[in-house]
């Protein structure tokens, strides 16, 4: 039997931070992540990205903050998504989409809300809506997915468009789906404590991929994530960091294809270590990326994280 995952992408239905800013306040657009901190390691967000037009959001669903995104506005897709990674204890919920009303009005509610029938024309002008993937051979990637969150209201909320990146079904029904379940299953093996995920999208550098002449595709996903190890577990876990291809005809310089593992049809996963990762994002960006504040302070993550490998 199908999974959901497997039946959503079999449908064909379905990140680069900001350094910290000032207050927020709800109902009113923010400009950092200071009502959800709690969502990033040592309650601080990634450091290095000053390039104007990306917008902070706590993601707000049922009067609870359940992760964090950084938006670009100019692109209607996040760059990025922040949170902690808790095995969920139910299904994949129903895919009901949700748009920030707070993007596309001055006053509007910092709280996610469920697209109607009749999409206001503000909210098509500030951000994705549901039809964009139409007709586009992409489908909608989750960066925070929702089998990384615990409650239902937790992975409901995953559902929101500013969660969203186009995504090829290559890469999100094979080897990036299998990263996502490998950094489940370390948590469950090896964590003793809370783990902190960033993912992410890399955009194209010479131009962006416009899907529908409205929404930005990226040319590769990447995600890291760190976590507080008991002092019993040797070794740590695999998968620190990685970057995965969601273009089969781009250069190879970042993922090599593995010509002989056809099954991924090109979309290959690399694991690597955090600072292989952020010399990436920081040559790519051309500016210094620090994704977790005082991960210098461990010699032995820092040793361990230097293991560089790929999808074998």
């Amino acid at each position: 039997m199908m999974s959901q995952k497997q039946m959503q992408c079999s449908t064909g239905a379905l990140l680069l931070l900001l350094p910290l800013f000032g207050g927020l306040v709800l109902g009113e657009i923010s400009n950092d992540f200071s009502q959800c901190l709690d969502f990033f390691s040592n309650k601080t967000p990634p450091k290095g990205i000053t390039a104007a037009g990306y917008q902070p959001i706590c993601q707000r669903y049922k009067n609870h903050y359940h992760f964090a995104s950084l938006y670009r506005r100019e692109h209607r897709s996040p760059l990025s998504s922040a949170y902690i990674l808790s095995p969920a204890d139910g299904k994949r919920p129903e895919s009901i989409w949700m748009f920030e009303p707070q993007l596309a009005f001055s006053r509007g509610k910092a709280e996610m809300q469920r697209f109607k029938s009749v999409v206001n024309q503000n909210v098509i002008e500030s951000q994705a809506v549901v039809k964009d993937n139409n007709n586009s051979n992409f489908t909608k990637g989750h960066l925070n997915p929702s089998m990384h969150q615990k409650t239902k209201e937790d992975r409901e909320a995953t559902f929101t468009l500013t969660n969203i990146v186009p995504q090829k079904k290559g890469s999100d029904c094979g080897p990036w789906n299998d990263l996502e379940k490998e950094v489940l299953s370390n948590f469950t093996a090896f964590c003793n404590g809370l783990m902190h995920v960033i993912t992410g999208v890399m955009p194209y550098e010479s131009e962006p991929r416009w899907i529908n002449g409205r929404v930005s595709a990226p040319e590769c996903m990447w995600s890291a994530y760190r976590s507080n190890l008991p002092k019993s577990v040797k070794p740590f876990p695999p998968t620190y960091a990685a970057v995965g291809r969601n273009d089969p005809n781009s250069g190879e310089e970042i993922v090599p294809v593995n010509v002989e593992a056809r099954k991924y049809w090109g979309y290959d996963v690399r694991r690597m270590s955090l600072e292989a990762l952020e010399g990436i994002l920081k040559q790519r960006l051309a500016m210094p990326i620090t994704l977790f504040h005082g991960q210098c302070q461990s010699q032995r993550l820092k040793a361990i994280a230097m293991n560089t490998f790929t999808y074998t």
